[in-house]
């Protein structure tokens, strides 16, 4: 090879990380606005006209989307149990409030560790297996975790724990009001949110995604692919017990609802409906997804059949999710 092939390997080699910098600089305005701009319709929507209480449900079930989809998305683990956790959340952080009277910050932090230590637990087990065998071990330990909750006499069987008191936020906030509620919900969603994208945005993230890839290459590579897969699989748990218990303090309610098998199936919904592996996708999922729940419900069981033929629809013909279609069309047309 001669100099000037030196040059022009060495001049290409230096283009290529000129294009690559400047593709992650669009990358991160792009995110920059499309989060202020969630941000600030998230933040004026009670005051034109949409109900709080239907926006903190949308929330609630859109950070834990984001939970789960930070599971199957970045690390390829796909969950059919992450209700337990959600559940669990909910349980403990009912009981905490109505019969420990803890503040509804420290009943929402002791539902999180519940559901982290119950992902611990969970996850050291099901990370053995890949696939269809890692899914039917969460989804057998859910099952176990569901049958619990529904005998355990400080649930309150099939009626849950009712009129969890909402208390005061750190002392001084009133969370009996609807809007200052909203607002302590809309801050926890956005920190979750914010929370996840650095996370898949770090070196830790960017060895989830080569795991998920090529899992020997990983391995081959000195990386220890159990060990991070059980990392994400516990900060998925423990997001999905924010969502859950911060619920639990909004509805003022732990039923069964929330740690059935049906709710491990919505949230796989929601994020392959909003778009597996985008950040933004598992938002618009839930949001879809609730608004439809929340608009339809007169029409009874009807809902599950409309949310089912949406199901089929997207896998047919949307395959990467609401937002990853328009992500691909805007880049096509870019292009």
């Amino acid at each position: 090879m001669g100099p000037h092939d030196v040059t022009a390997t060495a001049s290409a080699a230096s283009s290529a990380r000129v294009a690559v910098t400047r593709a992650d600089e669009t990358s991160a305005r792009t995110f920059r606005i499309a989060t202020l701009a969630m941000t600030i319709a998230l933040a004026v929507a009670p005051w034109v006209g949409v109900y709080p209480v239907f926006l903190m449900k949308a929330l609630c079930f859109a950070l834990f989307a984001c939970a789960f989809n930070l599971l199957v998305g970045y690390a390829g683990l796909l969950s059919f149990g992450h209700a337990m956790f959600f559940g669990t959340a909910g349980y403990v952080t009912a009981y905490a409030a109505k019969v420990w009277g803890l503040s509804p910050e420290l009943a929402i932090l002791t539902g999180a560790a519940a559901s982290t230590a119950l992902g611990i637990v969970t996850g050291a087990l099901a990370i053995r297996r890949q696939g269809i065998y890692f899914a039917m071990i969460t989804l057998a330990m859910a099952q176990m975790i569901f049958f619990f909750y529904l005998q355990a006499p400080f649930t309150g069987g099939e009626d849950g724990i009712q009129s969890v008191p909402r208390g005061r936020l750190f002392g001084f906030l009133d969370l009996s009001r609807p809007m200052t509620m909203y607002y302590v919900v809309l801050a926890i969603f956005l920190a979750g949110f914010l929370f996840v994208r650095r996370v898949i945005h770090s070196p830790f993230g960017q060895v989830l995604k080569a795991i998920r890839e090529n899992e020997p290459r990983a391995i081959s590579l000195g990386y220890d692919a159990d060990r991070y897969k059980l990392i994400a699989f516990v900060l998925s748990a423990a997001l999905s017990g924010v969502a859950g218990a911060t619920k639990a303090i909004v509805f003022q309610l732990a039923s069964l609802t929330d740690v059935q098998w049906q709710m491990s199936g919505e949230v796989v919904l929601m994020t392959l409906l909003g778009g597996m592996g985008t950040v933004f996708g598992p938002v618009v999922g839930a949001f879809t997804i609730i608004s439809l729940e929340h608009f339809l419900a007169e029409r009874g069981q009807w809902v599950t059949v409309i949310t089912g033929a949406i199901f089929v629809v997207c896998v047919l013909a949307f395959r990467r999710g609401i937002v990853g279609e328009l992500s691909a069309w805007w880049a096509k047309r870019r292009a």
